[in-house]
């Protein structure tokens, strides 16, 4: 067990993570689900990667997913989060 978040966790995760697709979209009408199902696919990648964890601090979580969503559209990606900073506390537990 490498000590995923819990579904409160989780859920707040996605929460976070949808609202910043929102965000980069101008909080445009029609788009919340879309928004939604990026967000549990980002997070659950990011979870399955060991990058967000029970232990990761709620301000080091937003850096992460906001980084994490910034790089994708960057690279031109909506699905695949970024790859683990090394430099990161979550990278090192």
């Amino acid at each position: 067990m490498h000590d995923r978040p819990t579904d409160s966790q989780r859920h707040t995760m996605i929460a976070v993570a949808a609202y910043y697709l929102a965000e980069r979209r101008g909080f445009a009408p029609g788009g919340a689900e879309d928004d939604w199902r990026q967000a549990e696919q980002a997070i659950d990648a990011m979870i399955a990667a060991r990058q967000l964890t029970e232990r990761t601090d709620d301000e080091t979580r937003g850096r992460l997913i906001r980084n994490a969503l910034v790089l994708r559209e960057t690279a031109g990606e909506r699905a695949v989060p970024a790859t683990p900073d090394t430099n990161s506390e979550t990278a090192r537990t």
